[in-house]
Parts: structure tokens; sequence; C-alpha cells
């Protein structure tokens, strides 16, 4: 059986044994939050128990509007936890923002384009990569199926529901394999209409500048 376990922002199978860690027990941190007036800051590897964790912050804390997306480098397995995050994102209104100093990549990247009242500030670190599906003779890239693939389904339709373009969907498979990362521009950004407040797109740095801050920032 084949399970989908990495948009996550760099820890791929193989970059798991390379740093040493057991890629059984794909250690992670998982999601923390800590309220902060109306916003809840979040930090850690999204997994099943995510959305527990916010909807317990959110029961104690109702008056809470804005998921502030402070590092959150991927999904430990998008099939768990995608729509089930999603649906909670809508169901409780709330707008997601990624501050000039944060990040996000891989299925961190989904999360922060969940909301309608999504908000990428300049600066931000917005991953994205090819997904992967693990199995018993390593794993396969999702940039390695053909487009018709039924393995596509799980993100086109997320994205459709978040209105994102597909376009978007097949560019993250292109940018960049599942060991690595694609660091996105403010240009790039606006292009696939990612945040409701465009960006300004004047280069502040270089790709190669941008990339060494970003992955600096991946715990």
């Amino acid at each position: 059986m084949k399970h989908r376990m990495t948009r996550l922002g760099g820890f791929t199978l193989s970059a798991l044994v390379v740093l040493g860690v057991s890629a059984c027990s794909l250690a992670y941190e998982d999601v923390t939050v800590q309220k902060n007036g109306k916003t809840l800051d979040v930090t850690g590897v999204i997994d099943a128990d995510t959305v527990e964790t916010i909807s317990a912050a959110l029961a104690d804390s109702p008056e809470i509007t804005t998921l502030r997306l402070v590092n959150v480098p991927g999904s430990a397995d998008d099939e768990a936890s995608l729509n089930a995050l999603a649906a909670l994102v809508k169901d409780n209104n709330l707008a997601t923002r990624v501050p000039a100093n944060g990040l996000v990549a891989s299925g961190g990247t989904d999360m922060a384009v969940m909301s309608k009242n999504r908000v990428i500030e300049k600066g931000a670190c917005v991953g994205v990569h090819s997904w992967a599906i693990g199995n018993l003779f390593g794993f396969d890239s999702g940039a390695d199926l053909p487009r018709s693939d039924e393995a596509h389904d799980l993100y086109l339709d997320f994205y459709e529901t978040v209105n994102v373009p597909a376009s978007f969907y097949w560019f993250t498979l292109e940018a960049a394999s599942p060991e690595g990362m694609h660091w996105m521009s403010a240009k790039e950004i606006n292009r696939f209409n990612l945040s409701k407040v465009r960006l300004d797109e004047t280069p502040t740095e270089t790709a190669a500048e941008r990339e060494a801050r970003c992955n600096a920032l991946v715990f």
C-alpha cells in the first residue's frame, strides 16, 4: 500500500535518511499554537492532529479571526489533513497571514491559501515542490506521473475549492523535486493569486539570496 507522506518542506523520504532520521518514524515538530489577541500563531508540521489542536484553541478563544503562519514547513500526511484543515478554516471564517519574517513551504503553502481572506506579506518565504508517495521501494514523485493519474485529484480538487488556479499545482510539481524546494518570488505569488493583497514586485534580493535566507529558516 502506498502512503502519501511528503509535502514536508524538503524532508522527503530520501532526505530523512540522509539526515539520519528513520523514514518510518518521520520525526518532525508537531504544530503548536500561541494566542496573540485575535490571532493564533501557528508553528510546526501539519499532520492529522493539527485540526484538533487548532479546534481546541478556537473553542477556548472564539474571538480568534486569523491564523498567522509563523513557520509551517510542510505536511506529514496530506490525505489525513488537507481537506479537513481547509474545512476548519472555512467553517470558522478564518483569515490566513504569512508575515514578512514568516515561512510556509510545501503543505504549509497549501495552508496559507485555504482562506478566502489570505495575505502573504512581502519578504515571507513561500516554498513549493513536488510531493512524493512513499512505498517499499523508495518513493514516486508527483511530477513523474501522467497528468491523467488520479493521484493528482486530491490537490486539483483542493485548489479549485480555494480558488487557486490548477496551473499553480502543475507549477509546484515542476518547480522543484521532492528533495528540493523552490522559494517563490513576489511576481510568482501574484501570478497565481496566492495573496489577496498583491505584493510589490520590485526585487529586493536575488533568487540565490532568497533561497539562502529561506533555507536557513526551515527547521
